[in-house]
């Protein structure tokens, strides 16, 4: 089997957690172009949700255009260009969609204009950046890092969420539009520079003989016929289905978790609140825990990718139905502790499913890791922006038919739980190959040389 990374070395730890800024510094511009404008829109100018809504699902919906910026690194043989170029559409995107919600509040038709086109940005830099970065994880971690390595840069990226949260939420009060752009315009400025320096050099000098311009020239295929025979993979088109299956069940409960929680138990918002933040808190813990079991410490690895893939799928369905069927007992029912489950469980699936994102890139050969991450990449975005969009109109239709919230919420979360057990089959059907054989082309690292270009 040919593979793109065969004159290329391993990624020490320095290097994964140098890619994982990048992941942290992306975290820092979606989280307020995702949270922060949303609430500014529908609080302080007292717009439609839908509006917001509208415009998240529109970076999501470009996303489909994941597989293009992969095969084009795949094309050049390098992904460094792809991530720097990609943050700094992203920056601009973040920076623009803030200066068009500014503008919203007395050029309304100028101000949704800019914020539209921002938004495309924001979901073509995140596109190109995140597939790439992806892709060079995929061919330049080994196999036994790989769990580890995509804790690592999740877990990174969802702390440039909360880093981010917390220093810009503090220099927004008092509100101003003008302020508002002008602490967008430094966290776009900050990220950016901390992923360029993050990359800067880390891919060394080596590129692939099958990247080499002089065996490629004139005989490069076009993306058509690349995606094409991609998608005909048998491997490559089962793990896409599982990702969207899968990703769609994650996200459901995305938008309607907080309002059961008040609907059916009384929460206040404060305390539904702080029931999301036990749910965050149960995903880094489940990454953590398959980081640490399926990366062979001390030589020795706890199950496989596919092994944490189906149980965390499994363990997710178990969680769904437990909400399912909480509100019958609500007086009684430890919400706290089945929403850490989930929790628990979605972080366990996330990061194993990652890990065989990884493995699965360079299966089949032929130089096309990008293209193929390009795609589950896209199916990932799409399934995430209309999972969240179905469960909140299936609970509006359930409670029209249905009598009662906790009906309603229930069987939404009930159609989330077979969403995921059909995921654990999918997911048994695929196997990563470093899962059948520890076999790998690249040569070994050490993490005292954390930047060793290839001979």
């Amino acid at each position: 089997m040919a593979n793109s990374s065969k004159t290329l070395t391993h990624f020490s730890w320095v290097s994964i957690i140098r890619l994982g800024l990048v992941q942290t510094a992306l975290g820092a511009i979606v989280v307020l172009t995702t949270s922060t404008l949303n609430r500014i829109m529908v609080v302080e100018y007292a717009l439609p949700a839908i509006l917001p809504g509208a415009l998240v699902g529109l970076h999501y919906a470009i996303q489909m255009t994941r597989p293009r910026w992969g095969y084009g690194a795949d094309v050049g043989g390098r992904r460094t260009p792809w991530i720097i170029g990609g943050m700094a559409v992203l920056a601009l995107g973040g920076w623009l969609a803030a200066l068009g919600t500014a503008l919203m509040a007395d050029q309304f038709a100028l101000g949704l204009t800019l914020a539209t086109v921002a938004f495309l940005l924001i979901g073509l830099g995140v596109g190109a950046s995140g597939t790439s970065l992806l892709t060079l994880l995929a061919v330049r971690v080994s196999p036994t890092r790989r769990p580890a390595a995509a804790s690592i840069v999740w877990i990174m990226m969802i702390a440039g969420f909360v880093v981010t949260a917390i220093a810009a939420g503090s220099q927004l009060d008092p509100y101003t539009p003008t302020r508002l752009v002008a602490v967008s315009g430094c966290v776009s400025i900050i990220a950016f520079a901390i992923a360029v320096a993050a990359v800067w050099g880390i891919e060394g000098n080596a590129q692939s003989a099958q990247h080499s311009p002089e065996k490629n020239k004139g005989q490069k295929p076009e993306f058509k016929q690349v995606f094409l025979e991609v998608w005909a993979e048998p491997k490559a088109r089962q793990f896409t289905i599982f990702v969207f299956v899968s990703m769609l069940a994650y996200s459901a409960q995305d938008l309607i978790l907080e309002p059961f929680a008040g609907l059916v138990f009384g929460m206040t918002p404060g305390e539904s609140t702080k029931l999301t933040g036990v749910q965050n808190g149960g995903v880094m813990l489940g990454m953590i825990v398959v980081a640490i079991a399926g990366s062979a410490i001390g030589g020795r690895r706890f199950g496989s990718m596919r092994f944490w893939a189906v149980g965390g799928c499994l363990a997710s369905a178990v969680a769904f139905i437990g909400l399912a069927i909480s509100g019958a007992f609500a007086d009684v029912w430890p919400l706290r502790a089945n929403v850490f489950f989930l929790g628990l469980s979605n972080g366990a699936f996330a990061v194993a499913a990652i890990g065989s994102m990884m493995g699965l890139a360079s299966d089949g050969g032929e130089a096309r890791e990008g293209t193929r991450m390009g795609l589950w990449g896209a199916s990932q975005a799409i399934a995430f922006g209309l999972g969240g969009f179905l469960g909140t109109v299936a609970v509006d239709i359930a409670r029209l038919i249905l009598d009662g919230p906790s009906l309603a919420y229930g069987s939404v979360f009930a159609c989330a739980a077979v969403l995921f057990a059909v995921s654990a089959g999918l997911a048994w059907q695929v196997a990563p190959p470093a899962e059948l054989q520890e076999k790998d082309s690249v040569k070994p690292s050490s993490d005292d040389v954390a930047l060793q270009p290839a001979e």
